[in-house]
């Protein structure tokens, strides 16, 4: 059967499959979450022109105690419709153009305004509460390169950069697949046996929230139902996530399933607690992704954060495929002797990573206020509290 791999073996078996999907160009206010599939370079220089950090007035450089004429005004998109001279004061808001002859601006609570006229009470140096053009972006600079998620703030530099449009990487296709005849919609009254579906919302809402389109459905623990099933989702997708069956009891269907689809086997089993029998494999006729995970809840869980959320974002080409920092434990915690453990942990202010409380891979609750899951590395004895672990949220 062959040693299991780790879990970073594993995962970099998945990356080694994947093939970046294609580009499409959407409005930018419509790219929240999605990828670059190519460098955004600004088109001119932000601010294009000089304008004022202050509310105040924009004057001519020199000493404290001047008496200053009031000639017009700066408005942001209204800028002074004439050039200020000496002994001249024009008033500016915030972001108004800095008018022709001055060279700084005064804030308000600076000067006493009277009779059509200010008096300064503060020496003004050249160059004061202006932003210069260029301050913020230079023109032909590459400020995102492609592969970089567009968050909030990515999206204003975006614009202000000049661009209402962005190429970015089409959203995979994903399938989810729920297997198992002892599941029932949520609600819905439970006979003998049965259990609700949390595994298809759940892995359907982790895979659109790590930026695919998804659609999900269930399937019995029937041979031809599943063959049937199986190819019609990989038909539709990009990638294929299937939940339980993946073992080897008379009634697991699911690898017979995807050899009689055609699916090449990567890997089965991994050595990692809770999720050792996870699949994956490829359609080698159109390159798609096949991650079998395992049907207990938390297992599904861990496996998708592990293997298919990477997977989703390597198919749109994102630069950071896996989120990961790092921590140190707040207790000791049991070891496995053979295999890695993802454990759902709390984090504190001070860094320090406490599990949830009971850990078994079909205790869904455990998920509940986790910052993280921490991989416990394999060990015949506890690891020390204040040890430093990697944590995947």
């Amino acid at each position: 059967m062959g040693a299991m791999l780790s879990i970073e073996e594993a995962r970099a078996a998945v990356l080694a499959e994947v093939r970046p999907l294609g580009a499409e160009e959407v409005a930018v206010g419509d790219a929240l979450g999605r990828v670059l599939a190519s460098d955004v370079v600004a088109a001119a220089d932000v601010p294009g022109f000089a304008n004022s950090a202050m509310d105040g007035f924009a004057l001519r450089s020199g000493p404290a105690a001047r008496r200053l004429t009031i000639v017009g005004e700066s408005r942001a998109g209204a800028p002074a419709d004439r050039a200020l001279g000496d002994g001249e004061a024009i008033r500016i808001s915030t972001g108004a153009m800095l008018p022709e002859g001055a060279d700084a601006v005064l804030q308000i609570e600076l000067v006493t305004e009277s009779d059509g006229a200010i008096d300064t009470h503060d020496e003004v140096q050249p160059g004061r509460n202006i932003r210069r053009p260029g301050e913020d972006i230079t023109r032909g600079t590459t400020l995102m390169g492609a592969g970089t998620v567009l968050g909030p703030a990515e999206l204003g530099v975006a614009i202000n950069a000049g661009r209402a449009r962005v190429q970015v990487a089409r959203r995979p296709r994903a399938e989810v697949l729920a297997t198992g005849d002892e599941l029932v919609d949520p609600g819905a009254p439970l006979g003998p046996g049965q259990i609700h579906d949390s595994n298809a919302p759940m892995l359907a809402a982790l895979a659109r929230q790590a930026g695919a389109d998804v659609s999900a459905r269930r399937v019995r623990d029937e041979r031809e139902e599943t063959i049937a099933a199986v190819g019609e989702a990989l038909d539709a997708a990009d990638l294929l996530i299937l939940s339980g069956g993946v073992s080897v009891g008379p009634h697991d269907h699911v690898k017979p399933a995807l050899e009689a689809n055609h699916v090449d086997q990567v890997f089965w089993r991994v050595a990692l607690r809770p999720g050792k029998p996870t699949w994956f494999g490829v359609r080698r006729s159109d390159d798609t992704l096949v991650l079998g995970l395992p049907g207990n809840p938390v297992s599904a869980y861990v496996t998708f954060v592990l293997f298919a959320r990477p997977a989703i974002a390597a198919l749109q080409g994102a630069t950071a495929t896996t989120r990961r920092r790092t921590a140190h434990t707040g207790v000791a915690i049991a070891r496995h002797p053979d295999r890695d453990e993802c454990v759902r942990v709390r984090i504190d202010e001070q860094g320090a990573a406490t599990p949830t409380g009971p850990q078994g891979s079909h205790i869904l609750s455990s998920l509940l206020g986790a910052d993280g899951l921490a991989v416990i590395p394999r060990g015949d004895t506890d690891l020390p509290a204040g040890s430093t672990v990697d944590v995947y949220g």
